[in-house]
């Protein structure tokens, strides 16, 4: 079982270790187009700061994120399972689980780095999947086939990615989504489903699950306490 999951905007604190050295980063595959991605984020950030903020989708408040994303490759690091924080990984809280379990069952995806294992060290960036990054263009098209190449698409996939990310690698996956039911009718809903499906990752990491089949991750959701229903290769976990 591989866990596929988004990146945040939120992130940590600046880092406490070494600066960036790509070549530690796992997934060697996809070096060719971080160097093409960064060189052009650095770029970006290095012309007008008004030109990098409406790219980016920067409020005036944020522009200290410019330059964070000009000292990337001299800014100290810290592992991606610390780095990205918000609703999903705090209630998945990753620094907190078994590093060997989390390393092989875990993929965290970026717009900046494609794919990582959590224990990647990288420093602060400000970087959606949704941008058209100069001159490269849209990012998930940038990534798909370097992705593609690099990633395993065997083996039961269970994805929590939203849907820019999702855009990036496309494989046969089980797709988490999220529901309230409220006096039999159901509602989609989206802040909450980033807290369910962090906690729902944690017990799966956490007590050792590795289902092979989706008709088995659904067993195992269920033994877990979670509410939830197979649909096609949906799964679809109910809040009440």
């Amino acid at each position: 079982m591989l866990i596929l999951l988004p990146p945040s905007e939120g992130k940590a604190g600046d880092g406490d270790g070494p600066p960036l050295d790509p070549s530690t980063l796992s997934l060697p595959g996809l070096a060719a187009t971080r160097e093409r991605v960064l060189d052009a984020l650095d770029a970006l950030c290095s012309g007008p700061a008004e030109d990098a903020r409406q790219v980016l989708g920067l409020s005036a408040g944020q522009s200290g994120e410019i330059a964070h994303n000009r000292a990337l490759r001299t800014a100290a690091t810290l592992p991606a399972s610390r780095l990205y924080t918000g609703v999903l990984y705090d209630n998945l809280g990753l620094p907190s689980l078994d590093p060997e379990r989390t390393a092989r069952s875990v993929l965290i995806f970026s717009a900046l780095w494609g794919a990582l294992r959590p224990a990647d060290r990288i420093p602060p960036y400000r970087l959606s999947m949704g941008v058209r990054l100069p001159p490269l263009g849209p990012l998930a098209a940038v990534w798909r086939p370097a992705l593609t190449a690099a990633l395993p698409a065997d083996g039961l996939l269970v994805d929590m990615r939203s849907a820019p990310y999702a855009a990036a690698w496309k494989a046969p996956a089980v797709r988490v989504r999220v529901f309230r039911e409220r006096e039999g009718r159901r509602t989609v809903v989206s802040h909450m489903a980033k807290a369910t499906r962090g906690a729902l990752a944690r017990d799966l990491l956490a007590n050792g699950a590795d289902p092979a089949t989706p008709e088995e991750l659904l067993k195992t959701v269920l033994d877990l306490g979670h509410a939830a229903e197979l649909n096609g290769t949906d799964l679809d976990l109910i809040t009440h």
